[in-house]
């Protein structure tokens, strides 16, 4: 990738295997009637960056990697299932608020940066898990994946497509070091 592209960027907890799983089961039987997102799309976003100069990768990858080194252990557990306009997600219980302080961490690590500016509204931890056109008033049982641990951080390109969107990791970290 040359200096000056463009690239859609976002960056994002990953989760594991068996709760890809347990996610995609229950989408399946709790989802009927909507667009599903993809195993391979799932994920809790940290911060999303949209268009940025490829030559601030290396620096927003490494802002990413420093702060996760940091960060004490995260435990995410559905809370509650909500819809928007467009999308369908899980909202996410952050124990101790460990993936809370991940975020407002990086976020100050990026604004230094200047390549993110906050949104007003406070962080939240959710996964969204359907899209559509037509809001369908959903109310699904919560998915059975109990309490778990993201499994890394990662830095996604995100690029747009006539069918959505489509991501790929470009670097994941560990967490906690």
């Amino acid at each position: 990738m040359s200096g000056d592209e463009r690239l859609r960027l976002f960056l994002a907890l990953r989760l594991p295997d068996d709760v890809l799983d347990e996610i995609e089961h229950w989408q399946r039987k709790q989802l009927p009637g909507v667009r599903l997102v993809r195993r391979e799309h799932l994920h809790v976003t940290l911060a999303f960056l949209g268009h940025r100069p490829a030559g601030e990768l290396e620096a927003i990858v490494d802002s990413l990697r420093d702060t996760a080194a940091g960060a004490a252990e995260i435990r995410l557990t559905p809370a509650r299932y909500r819809e928007t306009r467009s999308v369908g997600m899980l909202v996410l219980e952050d124990e101790q608020g460990s993936a809370a302080q991940l975020a407002s961490d990086l976020h100050e690590r990026l604004e230094k940066l200047g390549v993110y500016r906050r949104e007003g509204r406070p962080w939240l931890p959710h996964l969204t898990v359907a899209r559509w056109r037509e809001r369908p008033r959903l109310r699904p049982e919560l998915p059975a994946t109990g309490t778990f641990v993201p499994s890394d951080a990662a830095a996604y390109l995100s690029r747009l497509h006539p069918a959505g969107a489509r991501y790929e990791v470009l670097e994941s970290v560990a967490l906690g070091g």
